[in-house]
């Protein structure tokens, strides 16, 4: 009896230690998700806008990492910003606050203002710039990293 006892107990901890990290990750992604759900709030006006590479364009991150996976952000463009011809390897969501984002592809221009949406598909390649006067400022949302590839 005794024996099995031991053996028993012997098993049991080895469940138990086997299960520890399973335990471990199962908290950390209720962490995670408890973290997702939180109410966020950012405000464009007070936004501390950050240089960006692209000369004539600047960012401030809302939520998650704009080079390296899904994010949210208030992107400031300069009057008569020009990006070129370009594509992007995510979608790219805008939601236009102030100025206005002008919009081309093949299919005719856009001027996108004050609360228009405007989602461009991973690939697509297309023209964007600000209004010559005002520039722009919007909320820029993407699945995943973002990037800006010149078009060839």
């Amino acid at each position: 009896m005794k024996k099995s006892l031991v053996v028993l107990g012997v098993g049991a901890l080895v469940i138990l230690a086997a299960s520890s990290p399973l335990q471990a990750q199962k908290a950390a992604t209720a962490t995670k998700r408890v973290a997702a759900k939180k109410v966020v709030y950012a405000s464009s006006s007070e936004a501390a806008f950050k240089a960006m590479p692209t000369k004539g364009t600047s960012r401030e991150v809302i939520w998650g990492d704009p080079d390296k996976g899904a994010h949210g952000a208030f992107i400031k463009m300069d009057p008569g910003f020009d990006a070129g011809m370009h594509t992007h390897t995510n979608d790219v969501s805008i939601v236009v606050i102030k100025g206005a984002y002008l919009y081309k592809d093949d299919a005719g221009e856009k001027r996108v203002g004050p609360g228009d949406f405007l989602r461009v598909p991973g690939g697509h390649k297309h023209w964007s710039g600000s209004d010559k006067t005002e520039g722009a400022v919007f909320y820029e949302e993407g699945p995943a990293k973002f990037d800006l590839i010149p078009a060839k």
